[in-house]
C-alpha cells in the first residue's frame, strides 16, 4: 500500500507517466526511509533545497532521513506537470503536501515542488530537488 497519493484528473503520456512513477517511487522511498532505493533515484552530486531553503548535498539530505531527524509519513502531489528539455531530460513541477515529523515535530507542509530527472541506462532518475 503507497503513502504516496497522486491528485490528479488530467492523463499523462507514457512517458511522462514514466517521469510521474518515478517521482511517487522516490516520494515513497523517503517515507520508508529506504536508503537503498533513495540511493537508486536520486543521481550522484544531486542538490536538495529542503524544507526551510537550505541547499543540501544528497548525503546530507539522505542522513537526516537515514537518521530520521526527517521522517516523512505521507505525501500528496497535486496536478503535476511535466516538461522536456529533451528525451532524456525532464521537469516535474507539482504541489505536494507533505507531513513530516522534523526533530520529533509534527508538521504539514505545502510547497511548490520543482523535481529534475534525467534518464539513464533506460531509467528516470532524480537529478535535483527543490521544496
Amino acid at each position: 500500500m503507497s503513502d504516496v497519493k497522486l491528485i490528479c484528473d488530467k492523463s499523462f503520456s507514457e512517458v511522462d507517466q514514466e517521469v510521474v512513477d518515478c517521482f511517487i517511487e522516490f516520494q515513497q522511498a523517503l517515507i520508508d526511509n529506504d536508503s537503498d532505493r533513495l540511493n537508486e533515484i536520486v543521481l550522484e552530486g544531486v542538490e536538495f533545497t529542503n524544507l526551510i531553503g537550505k541547499a543540501q548535498s544528497k548525503k546530507e539530505f539522505l542522513s537526516q532521513v537515514t537518521e530520521e531527524i526527517l521522517v516523512f509519513t505521507d505525501s500528496e502531489i497535486l496536478d503535476p506537470t511535466i516538461l522536456f528539455d529533451d528525451e532524456d531530460t525532464a521537469s516535474l513541477i507539482a504541489t505536494v503536501r507533505l507531513t513530516i515529523k522534523f526533530y520529533g515535530n509534527d508538521r504539514k507542509m505545502i510547497s511548490n515542488d520543482v523535481a529534475s530527472f534525467q534518464k539513464t541506462d533506460g531509467k528516470w532518475h532524480i537529478s535535483k530537488w527543490d521544496t
